[in-house]
């Protein structure tokens, strides 16, 4: 198994003057549940080279025990400072793909030509799509093959309104993720506030928050299994 990891390039927080970036936990978690599974991890950015880590996920109470293993896992700090640039993925060498969140792709994965490139390429072949979070985010642009955006009709979920106001960055964020999911016509559904839920339809997953992370990197693995 070969999974690519794609993720945010983008450091600002809209105009707050505050960083971003991605979600430790959203990385690390998905990461260890896919190597531990002896899947191959290759690790991409729209900018390639080291993502910009969001401060408050390297916070003292937002830890997990993926996020301690990775820290103490010099060759996976290695791997992720160096990410392979986007422009340069080929997606006929993998077998899935996933995207860790963080607000970050709101700003450049949401909008990112390559990022539609692949994630369209991977549903063209009926290959798994994952993502949690913000990163649903990616989805905004995307469609199928009858030219319809990829998520109608289809369960997701992804960071809800509520969660987004709770963390008081509605009023700075360029989009809600539960609002453009259900523009795009996707069956959006959620469980409670900070809580695990995925979603999953056909070979599209999605997590919630941070804390479905590693359900959804779970049942994106099952998909290849």
């Amino acid at each position: 198994m070969k999974v690519l990891m794609i993720l945010t390039s983008h450091s600002e927080l809209g105009d707050t003057g505050n960083k971003t970036g991605f979600w430790l936990e959203e990385f690390a978690a998905p990461y260890y549940v896919l190597r531990d599974a002896r899947a191959e991890v290759i690790l991409a950015s729209p900018k390639g080279g080291q993502p910009p880590l969001d401060p408050k996920s390297d916070a003292k109470d937002a830890q997990t025990k993926a996020t301690e293993r990775f820290k103490a896992d010099k060759d996976a700090q290695i791997e992720l400072a160096a990410t392979k640039k986007l422009s340069e993925i080929d997606p006929e060498d993998f077998d899935a793909v996933f995207f860790p969140g963080g607000h970050g792709p709101l700003w450049d994965l949401a909008e990112d030509e390559n990022s539609r490139r692949l994630i369209e390429a991977f549903w063209a072949r009926g290959l798994p799509i994952g993502a949690v979070c913000h990163a649903p985010a990616v989805f905004r642009h995307t469609k199928s093959a009858d030219g319809k955006p990829l998520v109608a009709d289809r369960r997701v979920t992804g960071f809800s309104n509520s969660e987004e106001d709770a963390v008081g960055l509605t009023d700075v964020v360029p989009f809600l993720v539960e609002d453009m999911l259900k523009q795009n016509g996707g069956l959006y559904e959620r469980g409670q506030d900070w809580a695990s839920h995925t979603a999953v339809d056909g070979i599209l997953v999605t997590g919630q928050n941070p804390a479905s992370s590693e359900a959804a990197a779970r049942e994106l693995l099952a998909l290849l299994e």
